[in-house]
């Protein structure tokens, strides 16, 4: 059973906002969410529901117009890498599904807002900067995670002659897994080959509206974090040649630039996460008695929560600094920040494991009781080190970068 999260102990700091990464804008956003994260209270024992609940939560309150573009309902003129990183730190810290949901529509609408045609744009972009409607991201299948060009969905186009569908259509067929909002979204950015032959250059976008014929969403994935994922099956799904994104055979490309911007915001959902199990240590260490004074005098705790502190600030340093230079490279035309977002993802996510880690130890048996903050983000924490790139993924992608250069 996953109970409501319950109050933090004490507001997280602000102390990391006086850092030259940010801005008074920067700044102003995230002293605004947090009283806003903190008097929100949901019943997430159902996953589902619970995240439409968000969605229509934080739409109302305008978080969600951070990911997408004034031009279309948005906040800022474009997305912001790190008005996303302060959006998500904070919400990780107080409940890891309302930054789930969040991600989610930024991530499964990001496609739209850099490729989408004016027309998708505006069909879609407003909905989701609303909370009016749910967005995905469909890339993964069960034999291409890491591997994108093993990817076997097919989109066959152009129906010949006396064929059931209308010229220049696509008909998507295959099978795509582990999609996040997968069968709660009202729509989903797929990617699928166009060209069967063409490894990553044969990859083509599409939107596909949750109620196409065809698509079958039903099958929901019980993992051990609550987040609603599931799997997609496309059983000659028939989309107009309107619902191309981008370009044929650019799909590759355009989902590497979607990542690029949101894996520096997995990173800090991550960070969000640690600085909430730190502040748990910090808070129990004080009150908890034995052996006639408190937890926090043993100079163990001491030294466990002095290294708890570091990876934290180490992890946030790596996120700000990536959210910082890929925003810097767009006003420069787009520098790709591939390297330091991956270094950011790495370090983030791993460091916030150990972190939670020594958090459940330093709680002793009240660390493993469910319904614990402790043992909640222990469970919330593992997945970030597997999707949007495991660990090793980001290791390989470091490396690959420094041995070009």
């Amino acid at each position: 059973m996953h109970i409501a999260t319950p109050p933090a102990p004490c507001p997280p700091s602000t102390a990391h906002l006086a850092l030259p990464f940010f801005d008074d804008a920067h700044r102003a956003l995230a002293e605004g969410l947090v009283p806003w994260a903190a008097a929100q209270e949901v019943d997430e024992t159902d996953d589902r529901a619970a995240c439409r609940d968000w969605v229509r939560r934080l739409g109302a309150g305008g978080w969600l117009h951070y990911c997408v573009p004034a031009a279309h309902g948005g906040a800022l003129p474009a997305l912001d890498s790190r008005a996303l990183v302060l959006l998500r730190e904070t919400l990780a810290y107080h409940s890891p599904l309302a930054d789930f949901a969040f991600a989610m529509q930024g991530l499964g609408s990001g496609a739209i807002t850099l490729a989408g045609s004016p027309a998708q744009q505006a069909h879609y972009l407003q909905g989701v900067a609303r909370g009016e409607l749910i967005a995905a991201f469909a890339l993964s299948e069960p034999e291409a995670g890491s591997d994108v060009g093993a990817m076997q969905t097919i989109a066959s186009s152009a129906y010949p002659s006396g064929g059931s569908g209308p010229k220049g259509s696509y008909a998507l067929t295959g099978t795509k897994t582990w999609i996040s909002n997968g069968g709660i979204a009202d729509f989903y950015c797929v990617f699928a080959k166009t060209d069967p032959a063409g490894g990553t250059r044969g990859i083509s976008a599409f939107i596909v509206d949750a109620d196409t014929p065809g698509l079958d969403a039903s099958r929901h994935i019980h993992v051990m974090a609550p987040h609603p994922l599931a799997t997609l099956q496309f059983t000659d799904c028939k989309v107009p040649s309107d619902a191309l994104l981008g370009e044929k055979n650019g799909g590759f490309k355009l989902a590497m630039r979607t990542l690029d911007i949101f894996r520096a915001s997995v990173a800090a959902a991550a960070l969000g996460m640690a600085r909430r199990a730190l502040a748990e240590a910090v808070h129990h260490a004080r009150q908890r008695r034995m052996f006639g004074q408190t937890l926090a005098d043993f100079q163990l705790t001491q030294a466990k929560i002095g290294e708890m502190a570091a990876l934290v600030d180490s992890a946030a340093l790596l996120t700000y600094r990536a959210a910082w230079l890929r925003d810097e490279g767009e006003k420069r035309g787009g520098t790709r920040v591939t390297a330091e977002a991956a270094m950011a993802k790495m370090t983030a996510t791993e460091n916030a494991q150990r972190v939670i880690d020594m958090a459940l130890q330093l709680h002793g048996g009240r660390g493993v009781e469910v319904g614990s903050k402790v043992e909640s983000l222990y469970r919330d924490i593992r997945s970030l080190r597997i999707y949007e790139g495991a660990t090793e993924v980001q290791q390989l992608i470091i490396g690959k970068s420094l041995l070009q250069e």
